[in-house]
């Protein structure tokens, strides 16, 4: 009986999958920017482009802390398009940080640093760009044997420390409090408590198992 072969294409669909990924994650900052240039995109179109292009960096940070904690509690497995969703949230990152610099302060140094010093919310965002940088640079296979699979590791937790860093920026950057800020950061509170929670649950759970090597014979349970 002849076994039948899956299709040349086969090996190949995870990469279509992340090709189409970065084609549809990267189609709000094409609407964005189409919309900015045609004037329709408001009475201050530089403000809302940098709010458009910020606000969909932290969703996919966002979304890249939630893959795990999904294939955990019995959802769809997309770990390998993780590093997908994470370039995504830096591409953004470059966005908005790149339109600020250049079509809001002009790229006029003086008035740079002078937002720096005077806007808190500046300076976090600063500082999310920063952690970012490293963790972008980094995802490739080639890094990833270079640093060690456990210092890549560590190195790429710092993502925590960007998104919440991130809510911050979004919380502090409105002049009033609605509610997307705020639910963002309940969000992202809530999917590093979920980590938190779950870290705890497994290195307890085995300590309390005895096992195999630590039973004796005279003490092994019996029937």
């Amino acid at each position: 009986m002849a076994i039948s072969l899956p299709p040349s294409g086969w090996r190949s669909r995870p990469a279509l999958i992340r090709s189409a990924i970065y084609t549809l994650g990267l189609l709000p900052a094409v609407i964005s920017f189409t919309l900015a240039f045609t004037d329709r995109l408001g009475a201050d179109p530089v403000k809302t482009l940098e709010h458009d292009l910020g606000t969909m960096a932290l969703r996919f940070l966002i979304a890249g802390l939630a893959i795990t904690p999904l294939r955990k509690i019995g959802g769809p497995n997309l770990v390998r398009y993780r590093r997908a969703v994470g370039l995504l949230a830096f591409a953004y990152a470059v966005l908005h940080v790149t339109v600020w610099l250049w079509l809001d302060r002009g790229l006029d140094g003086a008035e740079i640093w002078k937002d720096l010093a005077k806007r808190p919310y500046i300076m976090v965002g600063m500082l999310t760009f920063l952690i970012l940088l490293p963790l972008a640079a980094t995802s490739t296979n080639g890094m990833i044997r270079r640093l060690g699979a456990a210092n890549w590791q560590r190195l790429h937790k710092w993502v925590y420390v960007a998104a919440v860093a991130a809510c911050i920026h979004f919380i502090l950057a409105v002049k009033a409090w609605p509610p997307e800020p705020l639910i963002y950061a309940a969000i992202t509170a809530g999917l590093l408590g979920w980590r938190t929670w779950d870290a705890w649950r497994t290195s307890i759970v085995p300590r309390s198992l005895p096992t195999a090597a630590s039973r004796t014979p005279e003490r092994a349970p019996t029937v």
